[in-house]
Formats: structure tokens, sequence, C-alpha cells
């Protein structure tokens, strides 16, 4: 497989959510390796986009990132509990990512499997296997992915994306999840899906 160079991310985020199908990120934890199929995700267009952390301007410590370097990691809290990952896209200052929102486990069971559920993966029932990585908190959860990685530079060698050998599948298009206060934006058709995975956190 082929890391992702910083060039790959220097594009719009809605174009940026749909290449990032089929890749796959890959995180160097504790002497292991991890791996996960990207397999859903969403668009956030940052300042036209009433969901985007970064619309209209907004610029707190905590979407800082979002205007740095593409290619880097933007991990923020929901909920008060759950970390969420986001790839910066385009360039600096224009403030766009894209959410990671489930992935296809591909390597690293054991481990996932441990900072999921705290018991071993040969323990864990059909409902559990697919609910490893089926959403933006779980899949962090499964990676050990958390706030300390926020700015982490993914053309590097602990948290990266790569490419393998291109894979045809079919791209459903639909509307972004948990976004009721963003009006309209709430009904853009900016979330993307491998069509039939069965690791989509919704239909």
């Amino acid at each position: 497989m082929k890391k992702l160079e910083r060039s790959f991310y220097r594009r719009t985020s809605l174009v940026l959510a749909k290449d990032l199908l089929g890749k796959y990120l890959i995180f160097n934890y504790n002497n292991q390796k991890l791996v996960g199929k990207i397999i859903e995700t969403e668009a956030y267009m940052g300042f036209n986009d009433k969901a985007a952390h970064t619309y209209n301007g907004r610029r707190t410590p905590r979407v800082e990132t979002m205007y740095g370097e593409e290619g880097h990691a933007y991990v923020y809290i929901i909920y008060g509990m759950y970390n969420c990952f986001n790839v910066v896209a385009a360039e600096k200052e224009i403030a766009q990512a894209v959410l990671i929102r489930a992935l296809e486990p591909i390597e690293g069971f054991e481990a996932m499997s441990l900072n999921r559920f705290k018991k071993p993966f040969n323990q864990l029932n059909k409902s559990q296997v697919i609910s490893l990585t089926n959403g933006p908190g779980k899949l962090c959860s499964a990676f050990g992915i958390t706030r300390e990685m926020n700015g982490e530079d993914l053309t590097r060698d602990r948290l990266y994306i790569c490419s393998d050998t291109e894979e045809k599948f079919h791209i459903v298009e639909t509307t972004r999840v948990g976004i009721d206060y963003a009006e309209e934006a709430k009904d853009f058709p900016w979330r993307f899906y491998i069509k039939d995975n069965r690791f989509i956190s919704r239909p």
C-alpha cells in the first residue's frame, strides 16, 4: 500500500470525502498496526456550511487545526465523551474537513476489541463485531484515537492513510447525520458511503 501524499488532500472536502472512500486508515498503536478501510465519510465545507465548526469564519482554539495545513488530523470531542476523527482538506485558511464516519476493520482486531469492548475479539458476538468501527466515536475508541492526535500530520508514520489497488464500488450520496441545528445545510447530500458495506453507520 502507498501512503497518500500531501497533494492528495489539496482538494475541497466535497471531493476529498468521496476520494477517501476505499482508502486505508493506519495507526501504529502501542507497537501494533491497526488498519481499517474508510467506507463512510461526511464533508464539511467551512465558511458557507452552517454545519461546519468554521461556519462564517468562526475561529476558536478548538477549531484552529481546521485552518491549518491540509493532510492533518482534526480530532474533537462530542457530547463530552466521544472523539471524532477528521481529515483537514483544501489549503491553509480554507478551514474545510472530512469526518471519517465508519471503517471496515482489516487488521488489528484483537487490539480494537480490547480498546472498544475490553475483551478479546473471539468473545465478541456478531453485533459487537459489526459495531467495532461503524460510527465516528466507535472507530476512534477501537483505534485508540484521542484528542492527543489533534493536529497529527497524516503524511508521517504514526497515523496515516494509504491507497491500494483501485477497487470498484458504488458510492451512495445522502444527508449528513446529527446536524438538525444547521438549517438548510442539514439537507445537503454531503455524506458518502460504499453501497452494501455492512460496516456503514446507518443505511
